[in-house]
């Protein structure tokens, strides 16, 4: 009962932002467009910020470590790998893309900064787990959704190349990297700056869940009921099956478990649905694998966290 009551105090504050959200659309107070600016503001101010905040503010010697680094890279590549594999079953091609995409894409920067602070009160490793996992993201959905691409039978070295530089100017990498080398360089963090940083990145995880919450479309979840389904197993459960038992082996423990584990099992990232439809996708699969996930990530990280909880490991 306490490890429920511990899982439930961590999972349920971040999903009830998500239900005021919905609430806030159902009564017409958001709308779709001030949802999308929401977004768009979270994404380039409020959480490069927070990124930026966890790391700038810590001994990055002593925070480093390029064995979760690493094993974030390759659980994040092996996870692909077993997509890819799975959506040969798929008899139509134009459905693979977005299936592998789908499967792998957590929601790892916004959830995973949201359950950690709200479990340790920081969100270091967070930025650590970003760094193994979201470029390869990035640079394996534009790889996939290319090659299985309704008119395109071949990887598109334009969209690629402008994918990668995408990822380079991407808010998110550069508050990571600001905060590596501000901390690097040891460089004091001055009150008014402290403060203003603060005040801003606080925004960061509210709005951002109120705005994904805003977004949230029931009726799109029924559409290709059977391959959601399999796609949201396993991005919820199937992935943390394989790979949380190897991590603990590994010796990961507390937050870099709690990464770890919001890596693997959260929901699905809204922008799946934004990247496949930019790339000549319908997006129905998309968008009801990013519902289903999203309404059912808050029992599934709740199951997750009582289970690790109950053995000791965070």
């Amino acid at each position: 009962m306490e490890s429920l009551i511990f899982s439930l105090n961590a999972t349920v504050p971040i999903f009830m932002m998500m239900v005021l959200g919905i609430l806030f659309k159902k009564i017409g107070w958001i709308d779709d467009i001030f949802a999308s600016k929401m977004n768009k503001f979270v994404f380039l101010i409020p959480l490069p910020l927070l990124l930026f905040k966890d790391l700038a503010t810590v001994d990055f010697v002593e925070v480093w470590d390029i064995r979760f680094v690493g094993f974030c890279f390759i659980a994040t590549l092996l996870s692909i790998m077993i997509a890819f594999a799975i959506s040969c079953f798929l008899q139509e091609r134009n459905l693979r893309g977005e299936f592998i995409q789908a499967s792998y894409r957590s929601s790892a920067a916004l959830l995973g900064i949201a359950l950690i602070q709200n479990i340790y009160g920081t969100s270091t490793m967070t930025p650590l787990m970003i760094i193994g996992s979201v470029p390869l993201y990035n640079v394996m959905a534009v790889a996939v959704l290319s090659f299985f691409g309704c008119q395109e039978r071949g990887l598109n070295q334009s969209k690629i190349k402008k994918t990668l530089f995408g990822i380079i100017t991407n808010p998110i990498i550069i508050g990571i990297i600001a905060g590596l080398l501000w901390s690097l360089l040891e460089l004091p963090m001055p009150v008014v700056l402290d403060k203003t940083v603060s005040s801003m990145s606080a925004m960061a995880t509210p709005m951002g869940l109120i705005a994904m919450g805003a977004t949230f479309d029931i009726t799109k979840a029924v559409a290709k009921m059977k391959i959601t389904f399999v796609a949201s197993f396993m991005k919820l459960f199937g992935f943390c099956i394989l790979f949380l038992p190897i991590a603990i082996c590994l010796g990961f423990h507390h937050e870099q478990l709690i990464a770890i584990l919001v890596m693997l099992g959260s929901a699905t990232t809204v922008s799946c649905f934004v990247m496949a439809k930019n790339m000549g996708y319908e997006g129905v699969l998309s968008s009801s694998v990013i519902m289903m996930t999203t309404l059912m990530s808050g029992f599934s990280l709740t199951l997750w966290l009582s289970i690790l909880r109950s053995f000791h490991f965070i």
